[in-house]
């Protein structure tokens, strides 16, 4: 049933702004997680490399320009407001500055098109603990995930094609598509839909490819998912293969060239620009192996009309919700369990979807 909102809310992970600001954001986001201190020192290190700033906090101001200004036009003409769970500007800020401009309930948008623990219901957790220390806080009900609509696919396929022309002629045919996404813990996939929403959005780009821009004697393209930017400890079983670890195989197994598709990421922030533009650019150097990395959707027009989207059919009982494939379009109103992995402590969740109060 539709719902009336006052407001939308762009729910990011954050990230440090200045050379300062690393090390206090890397023991921010790793609290409670029994990260290794090195690995914690090694990863701050990615961020000096450029400076001392991630790019996410850029990305989600040029996202939400993008949006305001497509609203603008098309309606509905809600304000956009934006909260980070581990870094400026953080969400009990936000939620501050929302109450007192009159928001009493608003829709939540958060930049991770999947679902898992750190991907979904973590992002729920930190705004029920957002509006639990923010007295008079709106009301916030999250928006589905979107790992298979068009305008979060479709895109993908352009950006292949681009990426693909970046390869020397004679590979291009025989070139892999190598999905990746963030690793996440084997226990927590096990307790989510993380690998199977990877696995189908990455089967409907290929299709979406193979009828744009089909081989020749009707060979499919090959294709694979991967996983970078693991951390935790070594005896904790991550989702593999490494990016790094899989283009040496495909090197081993005389394939050609490879383009990397960082489908599961929306912008190019540390994990894109260092794991991706970096480590898996070296790798690929070693091993002669030519390689392009095809873009993220960002600010493409089609992703940011996504968004409105999304925000409509939740306001608008006419609109229908579309997804690509076979397994329809995700739920509004998450499970209790959704998500959630067994020892973890069971703590409040701000809902994927709450009942309506009246047009």
């Amino acid at each position: 049933m539709a719902s009336t909102y006052d407001a939308i809310l762009l729910v990011s992970f954050g990230g440090p702004e200045a050379p300062d600001e690393v090390i206090p954001f890397m023991e921010n986001v790793t609290r409670g997680r029994d990260i290794p201190r090195e690995r914690l020192e090694e990863v701050s290190q990615h961020y000096f490399g450029f400076g001392g700033r991630s790019p996410i906090n850029d990305q989600n101001r040029a996202l939400k320009a993008a949006l305001e200004e497509l609203l603008a036009e098309e309606g509905p003409e809600l304000p956009i407001y934006f909260g980070n769970r581990n870094w400026h500007p953080l969400l009990p800020d936000t939620l501050a500055q929302m109450r007192d401009d009159g928001v009493e309930r608003a829709l939540c948008f958060v930049t991770s098109a999947f679902s898992s623990y750190s991907g979904c219901r973590q992002y729920r957790e930190n705004l029920a603990e957002a509006v639990a220390g923010v007295e008079g806080a709106p009301q916030l009900d999250k928006i589905r995930v979107y790992y298979n609509h068009p305008g979060f696919l479709e895109p993908q396929v352009d950006f292949i094609l681009d990426a693909l022309a970046e390869l020397p002629e004679e590979v291009r045919d025989d070139a892999q598509v190598a999905f990746t996404t963030h690793s996440i813990p084997r226990t927590m996939s096990r307790h989510c839909d993380y690998e199977t929403q990877h696995y189908e959005a990455c089967r409907i780009v290929m299709e979406l490819l193979a009828e744009r821009a089909p081989l020749p004697d009707g060979r499919e393209r090959s294709w694979q998912l991967v996983f970078n930017s693991r951390s935790g400890p070594e005896f904790v079983p991550w989702l593999e293969p490494d990016i790094n670890d899989h283009l040496g195989d495909l090197h081993a197994q005389g394939v050609p060239g490879a383009v990397c598709v960082p489908i599961g990421f929306i912008s190019d922030h540390m994990e894109v620009i260092y794991d991706l533009d970096v480590e898996a650019v070296e790798t690929a150097a070693e091993l002669g192996l030519p390689f392009a990395r095809a873009a993220t959707v960002g600010t493409d027009p089609r992703f940011v009309a996504m968004i409105r989207e999304l925000v409509r059919e939740r306001i608008d009982d006419d609109v229908d919700k579309r997804a690509l494939g076979t397994r329809g379009p995700n739920h509004d109103a998450c499970p209790i369990d959704c998500c959630f992995t067994p020892g973890q402590e069971a703590r409040e969740v701000v809902a994927a979807a709450a009942p309506p109060r009246g047009r």
